[in-house]
Parts: structure tokens; C-alpha cells; sequence
């Protein structure tokens, strides 16, 4: 089982006391802390007498796999037998460190302080046992769960030593010796996943499962346009439905809403069914007097895309400059240059958002689905009226969340209920809730412009691009976006070319933008794998070569350097993450050769490739279709993938088949729509997500790597996209520019 525990209520359950070890280690690479000070960070880790090894998770988990893989690095270091650990959930809290559970983040941001955990476990019993054998601890060496002396070949058991290894004082987590990378024994492994039996047999509980005795649950009527507020309401009829104790005006927020709820009415009943089915019976009348409220009203995505397009065809706001791309003249018969566009596009996470509060008089309960639980606790804090160590956050299990469940609005809407009520409230999203009033990736265009050279090269590449970002969702005035956006896929381009600008247009943005799987590099990565593609036809060479000229000879290439200085590297700045085209081109030569992307394909049929680096870690893709009448069949997906090490090779593996998925689900099918401000989409029958019949085979291949480990999650995402529309070109000559497909033909 998957349990969610406080430090107290775990040593007592598993009996722990002054027998056991017990441990905390920093994990946040900005905490600059002495040994003595460590107790106040950490991950948890504690040795039982009888052996037993318990650790904390400290990420969230949903669905890609975390539970296992940061305790299989800590286990790894420890020495620990895999098969006697047991993992446990942490609360969000500050002492475990960040817990931000986003950006592809958890074990590339986190590896070196993961595996000081065991290592700083590991060494307290290798000390205990060289005390008690009153030998140098040189001599002595953890290995399988036992501590060994290398002459006598004496061993005690990690259970033996746990009591006096725990009154040892804690080591400096600086000074403790790590494993060298080729004596892992179970990172770079596939283990049995933990908690895995739990979800298969339908035991594990995410955020929509959760109860508490005397619960209420909510059901939330939201205005259909942001910045709408409620004018007035009769919720008479809705009184009337069996099981309704109460219904709630939310108070209004200003705008911009940041991650804070909407304005709404909000039914609560003893069931679901009686609240959902109330809700259909409220009548409200919306005020769209505010200012924003009253444009967001006007907002026509249709119409909007439109405008975004004609930005994009005119100069805009330099971020990058290499050389001058303005005083060339270009020949017209070597140049290309091209529009891409995008759709706002809808998470669609299997579980929609769920969040369970209860305020007390002095104290805050919160079980929720969050990616983000510290800044939960703040922001709940801050609404209950109380101090953040009033607060308790119970992170559960998500069913899905790509980016969606780092925000915490619905976590809020509980807290608020739940103080108005003085009861626990369990505020359920439905599905049409979640599709109406999410946080969207960015309706987006791209311009690209370059000329060929003789050698089949290019010398001038101009890039721009227009989309409502992301911090218009904090801060009104944005209207541009962010460095980190601009660092995925656009100010980053590594090709050798002498000539490079980048610039982007200011644009307003209408709905609440958020953090999309792969983000930016949706858009990105499909324009300039597009662009690349159309390039290679335009010389007459294979895609894959045309990648492998425009990136150039092998070298580091920093984009700080080459004209773009608001490179931030995903917030890496360790020479062990600086872009290398070598493994650029290797990522793209390995799909090319696996998947045959070159052979001679039957008529109707075509390859497509692409190619994409995100979150420090190096993705290309190949793609098979088939289009015949007008219809596109797809038949085969390869990604191959260098993430440095890959952790836990399944999960990665795992994640590159849901990348796949999701990538051909964007590409061919995603676009939500607005109409006078507001959202047309419901469910799944009008956002349609890829089924089992429209998705191929799935093939990953990793790149054998001993670099330190990238990001997984979003990185598979990148080329995907691209890796599609580009097949359907090579198998029929319609070139698509403007996503989804099914714009242009049956999928």
C-alpha cells in the first residue's frame, strides 16, 4: 500500500525507536548547511532492528514512476536488499527539500543529494560496525544489506547495526564517498516497482477516492469566461435535490487569478451524485464589468490565431542575435521560409483534479493531488487565515497530471468550502469542469526564414514566434514569454550558422495559460522540425542528413554564447549539462538506423524524423504512415532517447511510449477552441485523445549513457509532433502547417 505518513506516526507504526537509524539529508541544491543543521532538510530514510529499510519519497507520484526511482538511488548507495525496502509518501513539507514534482526535475535537478542519503546511511553503519569490531573503518565496506571486514570477512546485518549506527553523529552530507557510477546495482536497473500491486488491484487511493467520515462534497459551477463573477443566483431547485445540505457563493479574486480559484457557486451534498446533479439545476447570472473580464469576453481563438500569424510575419522583439540576418539579400530560389500554428491544447489527465480539506481551529488537513505541495501549503496557509506549520498536506496519488495539478486551484476551492462550512469538503472536478476551466498550452505561430547554401548548409535563419505565455497567468502585464520558454526550442537552436536572429511579438492572452507536457517545445519542436524537414527537400537530401549538417561538427554549444543570454539550461548551470551536438547527432543516427527510416517505403507510405533536446536530455523520432484517400494511418513510432544515466530503464521506456502517444494525440487530433471567451470542448468526445486502434507499435531505444541523468517526462514530446506531419508529407506531398491534422484529412 501507498501511505501517506507524518516522521511520528511512522515510528510508531513500524515500532521504531533509539534501535533504529534514523536520517535526514538536504535535498535542495541551494541549502548551504552544516552537518549539525542537516536534521532541519532532508529525506527520510530509517533501518528497523529486524532490517527493514523504510523510505520517503518526497516527489510526487502520477503515474511516471518516482516511488520507485528515488528510493532505488538511495537503496543503491545504502546497499540495501531491493526486496526489503519499503517506501513510504512524504507530507509537503520544507525539511524534505524542493518537492516541486514538475519540469522533468525530480532526479536531474536532485541526483548527486539523492544518493547522499544512502551514502550518508551507508556510512554510519560502516562506522558502527568498525566501533564495535574496533577496527579502521577502512577496513569495513556495506555490501548487500550486511557490513563486511575485508580481512576477516565478519559481517553484521544493516538491522544488527541500526541501534548504534543511530547515535552516531550525523556526517557532513559533502564529505560522505559516493559509489563510483559502475558498481550500481540497481540504478540503470529495472526493479520491481513499489506500490505497483496496490493500483493493480484497485487498493491504492488517488485524490477522487479519498473519504473522510461526515465528508461534504462540492460540486463547483464556474463562470465560462475569466474574470466572470457572479451577479446573482437562485438555487432553489437546486435545495430540492435529496442529499443538498448547503450551496455557496466562492468570493470573487481579482484578476489575473494566478493559481487561485474562479468565482462560482458551488453545491454541497453526502454524495456526489445529489451535488452534481443540483449544480445542473442552479440559475446564475455572470457580471463581465471588469475591465479584462469584459475583452476575455470578446475572445475568439478563430480570429485570434489570425492575428498571432500576422505578428509573426513582421518584425518583433530581438532575444537572439548572431551575425545580421537583415542585411543579406536572399536568393529567392534557395530561400524557404514558412508559418506554423497551434491550437490551445488540454491536458486531459486520466483523473480529473480532486482536493479534500478540513479546517480545524488551529489546525489545516489537506489530502490532495498535487504537483506542487509546498506552494499548496503556502497558498493554503494563506487561505485558512493560519501559519503554513498549521498545515498539513497529504500528497495522494494522481492519475495523470502533465502539468495541470501543479496548480492548486480545486486544492483551494476545498479549504475555502471547508472553512465556510466547518467541515471536511471534497471538492470533484468533472470532466467537462477540468476541459471548461483548466490552465491550456498556448495557441501559438512560429515564422521561420533561411536560405540555402551550395554545400547544402544554411548561413542566415531567422526565427520568430507569437503566443500568450505563460506568466500572463501571475502578472497582467506579460505579454511576452518567459526565459525559460524561450529556452525551449527557440533561442536554442544549435545549428552552425553564422547569421541567426530570434524575436518574438507581444501578444494578450484571454485564458489561463500553464505548464503543458513539454511546454513550449510543442510549438518549437514542431516548427523547426517541420522547417528542418522542408529544408531537406528543398536540397534533396534525407531529413536525418539535413539534421546532421545544420548542427555541424561535434562540439559544447552555449547558447549564452551564441547571441542568446537569456539561456538558462533548465536550470542546470553544471558543465555536466552543457549542450553537446555529438550526442545530438547520435540520438538522431540511432532512430534513423533502428527504425530503417530510409528504406525504400511502399506508395502511400512515408517516413518522417525529427529531432528535439529539452530538459537536458537529447530525443529524435521516426514515424511511419500511411495516407490513402485522403486518411492517415499510422504504423510505426520510434523515439530513441540520451538521458545520461536512465535511472530505472522501464520507467523510461514508459515514458517515451506516453510522449509518443500524447505527441500523436496533439499532432493529429488536440485543439481546444474558444468562442466569445469561452471554451466549446467538454469531454472526450469533442477533445479527442489517440485510442488503442489509432496508435502503432511503439519503439524506444536509449542511448547508453554514464552523462548525468536528464529529464524524461517531457523531452520524448519535442520531436514527435513533427516526426508525424512530416511522415504524412514524404507518404502523400501535402505539407501540414497548421495542427491538428484532422483539420486537413481523416485520422
Amino acid at each position: 500500500m501507498i501511505e501517506n505518513v507524518s516522521r511520528r506516526a511512522l515510528l510508531k507504526n513500524i515500532g521504531l525507536g533509539a534501535s533504529a537509524l534514523v536520517l535526514y539529508s538536504p535535498l535542495n541544491s541551494l541549502a548551504k548547511t552544516s552537518g549539525s543543521e542537516l536534521n532541519a532538510l532532508g529525506v527520510f530514510v530509517s533501518i528497523a532492528p529486524n532490517g527493514d529499510v523504510q523510505i520517503v519519497n518526497h516527489r510526487a507520484e502520477m503515474g511516471q514512476g518516482i516511488f520507485t526511482s528515488v528510493p532505488q538511488i538511495i537503496a543503491d548507495e545504502l546497499e540495501a536488499d531491493w526486496q526489503k525496502v519499503a517506501v513510504v509518501q512524504a507530507t509537503g513539507d520544507s525539511k524534505f527539500g524542493d518537492q516541486m514534482t514538475g519540469g522533468s526535475a525530480s532526479i536531474r535537478r536532485n541526483f548527486a543529494h539523492i544518493r547522499q542519503m544512502g551514502a550518508i546511511a551507508r556510512t554510519m553503519l560502516e562506522q558502527a560496525a568498525a566501533k564495535q569490531w574496533q577496527v579502521p573503518v577502512s577496513e569495513v565496506a556495506a555490501k548487500n544489506h550486511y557490513v563486511v571486514h575485508t580481512g576477516s570477512k565478519r559481517k553484521l546485518s544493516f538491522g544488527e547495526l541500526a541501534e548504534a549506527a543511530s547515535q552516531l553523529p550525523l556526517p557532513d552530507a559533502a564529505s560522505v564517498k559516493l559509489k563510483n557510477t559502475g558498481d550500481f546495482k540497481l540504478v540503470g536497473k529495472d526493479v520491481g516497482l513499489k506500490g505497483q500491486e496496490a493500483i493493480v488491484r484497485g487498493e491504492a487511493v488517488y485524490a477522487q477516492d479519498f473519504t473522510l467520515p461526515g465528508m461534504l462534497i462540492a460540486s463547483i459551477q464556474r463562470p465560462p469566461v475569466i474574470g466572470g463573477k457572479v451577479k446573482s443566483f437562485d438555487a432553489a431547485e437546486a435545495k430540492k435535490v435529496a442529499g443538498v445540505v448547503d450551496v455557496i457563493q466562492l468570493r470573487d479574486r481579482t484578476l489575473p487569478t494566478d493559481v487561485k480559484p474562479l468565482s462560482g457557486v458551488a453545491v454541497l451534498a453526502t454524495n456526489t451524485w445529489a451535488a452534481q446533479e443540483a449544480r445542473k439545476k442552479l440559475k446564475i447570472e455572470w457580471d463581465y464589468s471588469d475591465p479584462k473580464a469584459a475583452q476575455n469576453a470578446k475572445h475568439n481563438s478563430s480570429d485570434y490565431l489570425k492575428d498571432l500569424v500576422a505578428t509573426v510575419k513582421k518584425k518583433g522583439i530581438e532575444v537572439r542575435k548572431q551575425g545580421d540576418v537583415y542585411a543579406h539579400e536572399y536568393a529567392p530560389d534557395k530561400t524557404l521560409e514558412a508559418v506554423y500554428t497551434g491550437p490551445y491544447q488540454h491536458h486531459m489527465s486520466m483523473e480529473p483534479p480532486a482536493a479534500t480539506a478540513w479546517v480545524q481551529k488551529d489546525r489545516c488537513q489537506v489530502w490532495t493531488g498535487t504537483q506542487g505541495p509546498q506552494w499548496a501549503r503556502g497558498l493554503v496557509a494563506e487561505e485558512a487565515g493560519m501559519a503554513q506549520e498549521q498545515v498539513e498536506i497529504n500528497m495522494l496519488l494522481m492519475g495523470g497530471a502533465f502539468g495541470r495539478k501543479g496548480k492548486n486551484d480545486f486544492t483551494l476551492e476545498a479549504v475555502e468550502l471547508s472553512k465556510a462550512t466547518g467541515k471536511p469538503v471534497k471538492v470533484i472536478w468533472t470532466r467537462e469542469d477540468d476541459v471548461k476551466h483548466g490552465f491550456y498550452h498556448s495557441i501559438s505561430a512560429n515564422y521561420l526564414k533561411a536560405e540555402l547554401t551550395d554545400d547544402g548548409k544554411a548561413e542566415h535563419w531567422l526565427t520568430r514566434v507569437a503566443y500568450p505565455p505563460i506568466a500572463s497567468t501571475f502578472n497582467a502585464a506579460a505579454k511576452t514569454p518567459g526565459d525559460f520558454q524561450l529556452s525551449l526550442g527557440f533561442g536554442d537552436i544549435p545549428f552552425d550558422v553564422k547569421n541567426m536572429q530570434a524575436e518574438v511579438g507581444e501578444v494578450e492572452s484571454h485564458v489561463r495559460i500553464g505548464w503543458f507536457r513539454a511546454v513550449a517545445m510543442i510549438n518549437n519542436g514542431f516548427a523547426l522540425g517541420s522547417f528542418v524537414d522542408e529544408l531537406a527537400a528543398k536540397a534533396d537530401v534525407p531529413t536525418d542528413e539535413m539534421w546532421l549538417r545544420l548542427i555541424g561538427p561535434d562540439r559544447l554549444f552555449s547558447p549564452a554564447k551564441s547571441g542568446f543570454p537569456k539561456w538558462v539550461n533548465y536550470g542546470q548551470e553544471s558543465d555536466d549539462y552543457a549542450l553537446d551536438t555529438k550526442r545530438m547527432k547520435d540520438v538522431i543516427r540511432l532512430v534513423v538506423e533502428k527504425s530503417n527510416a530510409r528504406e525504400k517505403t511502399a506508395k502511400d507510405e512515408g517516413w518522417g524524423v525529427s529531432y528535439a533536446h529539452s530538459f537536458n536530455s537529447y530525443v529524435a523520432a521516426a514515424t511511419k504512415v500511411r495516407v490513402k484517400d485522403n486518411k492517415v494511418t499510422l504504423l510505426e513510432m520510434h523515439t530513441a532517447i540520451d538521458c545520461g544515466i536512465a535511472i530505472t530503464p522501464d520507467r523510461v521506456k514508459s515514458q517515451m511510449e506516453g510522449a509518443m502517444i500524447m505527441g500523436a494525440t496533439s499532432a493529429m487530433l488536440g485543439g481546444i477552441t474558444v468562442k466569445d471567451g469561452a471554451v466549446e470542448q467538454n469531454n472526450f468526445y469533442d477533445y479527442p485523445v489517440a485510442r488503442m486502434p489509432q496508435i502503432p507499435p511503439l519503439f524506444v531505444h536509449i542511448q547508453p549513457s554514464n552523462a548525468a541523468p536528464g529529464g524524461v517526462g517531457e523531452p520524448g514530446m519535442g520531436p514527435v509532433l513533427a516526426s508525424v506531419t512530416n511522415a504524412i508529407y514524404h507518404a502523400s506531398g501535402k505539407r501540414i502547417r497548421d495542427l491538428p491534422v484532422s483539420e486537413h484529412m481523416a485520422v
